[in-house]
This record gives C-alpha cells, structure tokens and sequence, in this order.
C-alpha cells in the first residue's frame, strides 16, 4: 500500500519521532558522548592521576560519580558475561564442578585487598598510560560483584523443574535456545535481585577499588570511592555528607534506568502468575518498548539469539545420581587433586620461607576468632532478615516499594560509619573487638534479605490458596509453606553473606577517621595491616588462611544444606 493511501495520523505514527524517541535519542546521545570522552580519558600518561589531586569540592562530585558510575556498569556487564558461561559451564559439567565450584568458594573469600597485586598487571598493559589503572579499578569491582551473581545463576540452574526440562526436550530445543529460551528466563527473577546486590556490593567496596596503595604502588583514580577516601583522611564530615548525597543520585539514577526496567520484565518469567496483580511500572521500560531507536536494537540482539537456532534430537538423560563413575572421570579428579596439591605446596613453601612457622599457627587463631564473629552476625541476621523477607516477598507492591531502600542501604560503604563508629569507641571507651564486629555484616546482610524476597515472590500461587483453604496459619505455615519455599534461595544468600562477611572483615576489623586509628584483633586485620606495609608474604598467608576456613565451612556446613535444599525442596 502506498503512503498516499494511508491516513495522516498512520503517516504521523510511523515518520514523525513521538516524545518516547526523542527522549532515548537525547539518553543514548548522552550516554554515547560520555562514553567518547572517558575512551579519550583513558589514553591520557599515567603520570596525569598523580599530578591531579582529588578536590573534596562538591562541584566535583558530578564528574566523580559518572566515572564511578561508568566503572560499576562495566565490572557489571563483565560479571554478567562470567555469570553465564562459568555457572552455566559448572550447572552442567559435573567434571567441570569439581573444580568450577570450589573455586568460586576461594575467589569469594578472597579480599578485595588480595587481588590488588593484579594492579600492576594491569598497569604493564599499557605502559604510561591511564587505561592500565582503569582496567585495575573494574576488575577489583567485578571481584565484588560477580561471584554473587555466579552462585545464584548456577543455583537456578541446578533447580529447574522437572515439568519445564521435559518440555524443552520435548521441543527438541539445542543448547543455545534451550539456554535462552528456558534457562535464562527461569533464573531471571532470582538473578535481578542479585544483581541489584551485586551493584550495591560494588559501591561498599568502592574506596578500596579506587583508591588503594600496595607497598610503595599507588593508584587513586577520580571517582567517589577516592573522593571518600580522602575525605576520611582530612577528616572532613562536610565532605562525607557530599558524597553520600551524589551516592543517592547515582544510586536512583541506576534504579530508574537499570532495575527498575528489569525488576517490571521480570514479571514475564514467574512461573505463577496472581490473578488480578498489577504489574510492575517502569516509564524506562515504556521508553524501551514505545521508542523505534530502541526497538531496532533490541530486534538486533533478537535476531542473534535466533541465529544460534537449532532443532536438535533429543538429548540423552544425565546419568543418575550414584551410577559408577567410569575411570576417565577418576583421571580427571586425580589431576585436579595433583594440580591443586602443587600450587598449594609451591604457595606454602613461598610463605614458609618468609614467615616463621609460630606466626602461621597466630594466623590460625585469628582466623578462629573471625570465624566467631561471621558465625555470630549471620545468625543474627538470618533470624532478621529471614522473616522480613518472607513478609516483602510474598507482597509484590511491598518488594517494589521496598527494593529501593534497600538498595541503597545495602550500597552505603562502611566507610562513612568510621567518624561515628570510632568517635564513639574512644568517647565511651569501648572494646573493639566487640563494636567494630557489626560493620562486617553491615554491607553483607542484605544478600540474605535479597535472596529471601525473589524465593518469597516466586513461592506459587497454587501453594499459597492451598495454605489458606486448609486454614494454615502461625508457626505451622512458616514450617510447612514459607520457610521450605524459600530455603533454597536462602542458603544461597547465607553461603554469599558468609564468604562476603570475610571479605568485608579487611575494611571492617580496622577503622581509621584522620589520626585516629582502631583495630580488632582478627584475620581481616592481619591482612589489611599486611597489605598496607607492602608485605607480600604476610599478605598470602592471611587470603590462604582465610580461603581455607571458607572452603572447610562450605564443604562441611553450607554445601550439605544446600545438596538438601536441591533435593528436597525443588519446586517440581
């Protein structure tokens, strides 16, 4: 049909940009031009950071946040590429396991601070310039953020119903759609929550990303995490309300444009759908649908999801559970066991011969006593959070209206407590052993709230009408109905909070506010003070002690609860 034919208000729809295209072209012009400018930024001499000093002006926080801002995007995006081929590849390779899931219990006990001998790798990148620095900086955020995302991925994966599985064999769908089509949109729900954790994770740990010194190598990158560091420094509390003011901004803007979108799609992938329900809002969501710039982007990636497709016969069963591992797979776990018995006796014999061996029996102790308080405040926690978090979740409008909150709660570095925290330590005289203990939970908690919720708000609606009609209500529907419904997403999140609790403890054992300095006694202090004098030795011997005391807790506690949770609780 010819455009003559067609009527004006047709002509108008199709060639005339409506509100919602000129509002995506002005974002992503905006975005694109910003993009240009820090790509420009990053070929500029190395020796520009050190000639620039961080200003604590709040006229600087703008261009400090949108560098921020843009590092964390990025370390997202890369984690959201690690996510799905590590926990994909660990999901469905039981050789693959063996190694894959172990190793994502070391690298989430492992201290921000102990990847930061990876800053002058980066740095011989590119020799001279700032592009090293930078790529350093993302990659010690994605260290906070990835393995979260990692573990809850590869848990939806390990809990796909029965029903759908078969369904997808039946279709005969090959392993790309299969992954797109039934994998990705089952783990969906569970995944947004994390991410939005993930991103909160990395604001927590922002100071020590951007601003870091190992031994005589310093790095501090313009952003707000250098921006707080400094302001700690100097002492200036003016400057710490700037900074948590442009952390709010950042924050709602990431909130409206990020997940707030994809908390709205996420609706499209519960397996229950609640009668009379009203969906979830987004007007970014509306623009990406309504805006024909947006559509021609999204049709793209469409179109690359269908390439890959491909009716493939129908694959065989998975071998059972207790069946005969043939001796291909024992050589396999005999040369995992011979690799990570050598590099454990080439990293031991590096230590020992720098370390005396009284010191590593000390750094046991220490662990032992960390140990205590991550014991302790996750069981405080879980007896928090655990029922809020059935309370928000199984309330869609609640989650909604609460997930901002607690967003940005969960993103507050710890940092911006220590003028309270240490203030009060010496004014009242108290034992820091004992009150500097809740600032490592502080950043942590909120992986347990957040995965409760999406296990709450996946909980079916058939469940629910059955809980009522049978009149179960009190402890009997908490036992029965909530708690073994959520059960899986929470050992999820404790095993996240635990591992994060060691992490955290590095920031959290000691606290500085200007000259003022406190210290507990515990393993994250021994590494943060390790670190800090540019000792090497000292520094691996504490991420050893600590991923060992990680890795036992898993095998012996957290992966048991969570083979039951797989086997129990499935909901199939």
């Amino acid at each position: 049909m010819s455009t003559e034919r067609l009527p004006i208000s047709v002509l108008r729809r199709r060639f005339v940009p409506g509100r919602w295209d000129v509002l995506a072209f002005v974002l992503v012009f905006a975005a694109l031009a910003y993009l240009a400018h820090a790509a420009y930024g990053l070929t500029r001499p190395l020796s520009h950071l050190e000639s620039v000093r961080i200003s604590l002006s709040p006229w600087a926080l703008p261009g400090y946040a949108a560098q921020t801002a843009l590092r964390m995007l990025v370390a997202m995006l890369a984690s959201l590429v690690f996510t799905f081929t590590y926990a994909t590849l660990a999901a469905k390779s039981r050789r693959a396991a063996t190694v894959l899931v172990p190793l994502l219990d070391i690298l989430q006990s492992v201290p921000i601070l102990g990847f930061s001998f990876l800053i002058v790798f980066f740095l011989s990148l590119t020799p001279g310039r700032v592009a090293g620095a930078e790529m350093a900086a993302v990659f010690l955020v994605f260290t906070s953020q990835a393995w979260n995302m990692a573990f809850s991925f590869y848990h939806s994966l390990r809990s796909i119903p029965q029903e759908l599985d078969e369904a997808a064999r039946a279709f005969h769908l090959g392993p790309w759609m299969r992954f797109w089509r039934l994998e990705v949109p089952f783990a969906m729900p569970a995944l947004i929550w994390n991410m939005m954790m993930s991103m909160s994770g990395g604001w927590f740990f922002v100071v020590a990303a951007e601003a870091i010194s190992v031994g005589h190598t310093t790095v501090t990158l313009p952003g707000i995490g250098s921006y707080i560091a400094r302001a700690i420094a100097e002492r200036n509390l003016d400057a710490i309300g700037w900074a948590i003011g442009a952390m709010s901004v950042v924050i709602l803007i990431y909130d409206q444009i990020i997940f707030r979108p994809l908390i709205a799609s996420a609706d499209w992938f519960r397996l229950e759908q609640e009668a009379g329900l009203t969906p979830s809002r987004s007007w970014a969501l509306t623009m990406m649908r309504r805006s024909r710039l947006l559509s021609v982007a999204a049709g793209g990636f469409a179109g690359v999801v269908r390439l890959g497709f491909s009716r493939a016969p129908a694959p065989r069963r998975a071998r059972r559970e207790g069946a005969p591992v043939r001796w291909g797979e024992w050589l396999w776990y005999a040369t995992v066991a011979v690799a990570v018995a050598a590099i454990g006796w080439a990293t031991a014999r590096y230590v020992l011969a720098r370390v005396p061996p009284h010191e590593v029996l000390h750094v046991a102790e220490l662990g032992l006593v960390t140990l205590l308080r991550v014991v302790v405040l996750i069981a405080l926690a879980s007896a928090i959070w655990v029922p809020i978090g059935v309370y928000v979740g199984i309330r869609p409008r609640l989650a909604a209206a609460v997930q901002p909150v607690a967003q940005f709660l969960a993103a507050f570095p710890v940092n911006l407590l220590f003028p309270v925290v240490v203030s009060g330590i010496v004014a009242f005289r108290l034992n820091p052993n004992i009150w500097l203990s809740p600032l490592m939970i502080l950043g942590t908690q909120w992986y347990i709230l957040f995965n409760v919720i999406a296990g709450a708000s996946s909980l079916p609606n058939e469940l629910k009408q059955v809980g009522s009609n049978l009149k179960v209500r009190g402890w009997l529907w908490w036992r029965r109905i909530a708690l073994p419904a959520v059960f899986p997403f929470y050992v999820t999140g404790a095993i996240t909070a635990a591992g994060g609790s060691w992490n955290a403890s590095i920031v959290s054992e000691v606290a500085d506010w200007g000259n003022k300095h406190l210290a507990a006694v515990g393993l994250g202090a021994y590494i943060a003070n390790a670190t800090r004098a540019g000792n090497f030795a000292r520094t691996v011997l504490g991420i050893m002690v600590m991923s060992l005391f990680v890795v036992i807790i898993n095998r012996l506690f957290w992966r048991p609860l969570y083979a039951r949770a797989e086997r129990k609780f499935r909901m199939s």
